[in-house]
């Protein structure tokens, strides 16, 4: 379903690039990056590269298919467009699953995150808060989900501008620390654990950019959908200028076997000065990050749901708008979906739980594949352009491959390939049901 005039919005270019912003810098770079920092050392800056160039290569398909045939769906429409109803059946559920467990460790990290002033507090009361505020978000509109993922990026970007500033007057010795900084200076110091410990990480580097297809299902709200690639291209390169040269300064500061899966990269690195106010300000912004990343995943397992529904890949009464914005019961169903989620993450031992989320990570990578390949099979490219979105392909399968080569990662792999499995066996059994309704429906015989 093509977007309605209703539907239409005054969105800007710039909006939409805030707003990406605002979707994409989260737990996934505040966290993730300090585990990759763990697995690579330095040559992490490496893994952000790549990730950088496969991240813009999604984005500039994804645009493309906008500006060329404006969806409600976005990639599970094109995917259907292209490869059949198989593919928007199965990309959609692939997306609405991973989204659902990415949020549940999200809301689990910023009831974690809040507990840091508020120790007494349970855990489940803080994620309960977190979700209900996150609906309420939703509920009263795309329009307010703007404002407060642009307010929000502002925030983010502040506190990471605010490392870049500290690190800087660390680094030309305006403020001392209690050890020296470590400065690579040597092939063994910038890969320490070699090209398998830099190919490991490149997850995690792609995890950063998570949430480019969010970007895509607003990009057709856009006032001038023409304008959707030059927003991708600002919110990107603003993005890898910011992830480099932060994580470059936080790797100079302090050994890399410093870093862990527990704290930020940013407060490992400060944590050397004696600078007291910098855990609190640093917590809060991992709260605003995580919030944001959630409501902004909330928002697009909310839309993909409704769009299945309309286009009959998921019950009728998920697309039932009534006087809300989004249908109650695509609301319910994801509450439920988000609940069983955080219950696994406070029931479950933290690594398995890691593990649940590298998987629904891997899920969005591979519908990230299932984007690219729709951009070679719907857009009119030339050979080169062939190529380009091959690469992108090729550096997505770079990042999947390397979950096997680590403990940390390597079962989230298979956990992945579980859901995705489940997923084609019922698009299967779906596809003889769709051929079968659509002989009923086109069969020149008259019924009895």
């Amino acid at each position: 379903m093509s977007k309605s005039s209703s539907e239409k919005s005054d969105l800007k270019w710039w909006q939409l690039s805030l707003f990406g912003v605002g979707c994409t810098i989260g737990t996934g770079f505040f966290l993730g990056s300090s585990i990759a920092i763990k697995m690579t050392g330095p040559a992490i800056l490496i893994a952000f590269i790549i990730a950088a160039l496969g991240t813009y290569l999604v984005f500039d398909g994804l645009a493309k298919m906008t500006v060329q045939d404006p969806q409600q769906g976005g990639f599970r429409t094109y995917a259907k467009q292209a490869f059949g109803r198989w593919a928007g059946f199965s990309s959609g559920w692939v997306y609405w699953s991973s989204e659902v467990l990415i949020m549940g460790s999200q809301m689990t990290a910023l009831s974690i995150f809040s507990r840091f002033w508020f120790p007494n507090i349970p855990l489940w009361i803080f994620a309960t808060g977190y979700s209900i505020l996150g609906m309420i978000v939703i509920m009263v509109g795309v329009s307010i989900l703007n404002k407060v993922e642009n307010v929000l990026a502002i925030l983010k970007i502040a506190a990471i501008l605010m490392f870049i500033i500290i690190a800087l007057l660390a680094i030309f010795g305006v403020i001392d620390g209690e050890k020296p900084l470590q400065y690579p200076s040597s092939t063994e110091d910038i890969f320490p654990h070699g090209i398998m410990g830099l190919w490991s990480s490149v997850i995690f580097a792609f995890y950063a950019f998570g949430g480019i297809e969010i970007l895509g299902l607003m990009a057709s709200r856009l006032n001038d959908p023409k304008e959707a690639p030059k927003a991708g291209k600002v919110m990107l390169f603003t993005l890898t200028v910011i992830y480099l040269i932060s994580i470059g300064l936080a790797v100079i500061m302090v050994s890399s076997a410093t870093f862990n899966a527990d704290e930020s990269s940013f407060v490992i690195a400060l944590d050397n000065y004696n600078l007291s106010f910098i855990p609190h300000i640093f917590n809060a912004a991992l709260i605003i990050a995580g919030f944001s990343t959630m409501v902004a995943s909330l928002f697009g397992v909310t839309s993909i749901l409704v769009t299945l529904s309309e286009e009959g890949d998921a019950p009728a009464i998920f697309s039932k708008k009534g006087k809300m914005s989004v249908p109650w019961p695509t609301l319910l169903i994801t509450l439920a979906g988000i609940s069983l989620s955080i219950l696994s993450a406070l029931l479950m031992p933290g690594k398995i739980y890691e593990y649940v989320t590298t998987a629904a990570s891997l899920m969005l990578l591979y519908n990230w594949i299932f984007i690219l390949a729709s951009s070679i099979r719907l857009l009119e490219v030339s050979a080169m352009g062939k190529i380009k979105y091959s690469v992108g392909i090729l550096l997505i399968l770079i990042a999947v491959s390397g979950t096997l080569f680590h403990a940390t990662s390597r079962p989230g792999f298979f956990i992945s390939i579980v859901f995705v499995g489940t997923i084609g066996i019922i698009t299967f059994f779906m596809r003889f049901k769709w051929k079968k309704k659509k002989k009923k429906v086109y069969s020149p015989w008259p019924t009895a």
